[in-house]
């Protein structure tokens, strides 16, 4: 008579073993994606904050910021982490900046008025990124 064994097989748990491995790399570039998605919406929200901040420069000023991002004479925080926002081709009549994020090669871009467009943005006062 034999005893009840209560454990499980060596075949049941390598079958378990080879789903769960399975399953993690199908798993890990969607996590990577969500991140790469993550960095260029926090590009995306700094560049339209910076834009209600020079919208709101020029009321005052009659005139565009063009001085380094954050200024003093902006009512702009500043990017967020990680973010670094430059103007570029400030002139009376519009404006440009771009973005980056140190954990990505991708940027974003914005411009308004008579700036020239900053690639990747090709309509203005929309961001666009690549």
């Amino acid at each position: 008579m034999r005893r009840g064994s209560t454990g499980f097989t060596l075949i049941e748990l390598l079958i378990v073993v080879v789903i769960i491995g399975i399953l993690a790399t199908l798993a890990v570039p969607k996590f990577a994606n969500t991140k790469e998605k993550s960095y260029l919406a926090t590009m995306r929200s700094d560049l339209r904050n910076l834009a209600v901040a020079e919208e709101a420069y020029f009321t005052d000023a009659i005139d565009y910021y063009g001085g380094s991002v954050p200024g003093a004479g902006l009512s702009y925080s500043g990017p967020s982490s990680g973010v670094t926002v430059t103007l570029q081709d400030v002139s009376l009549g519009g404006w440009a900046a771009k973005a980056t994020h140190v954990a990505t090669p991708k940027t974003c871009a914005i411009f308004f008025g008579t700036a020239p467009a900053l690639a990747p943005a090709v309509d203005s006062g929309r961001v666009a990124c690549d």
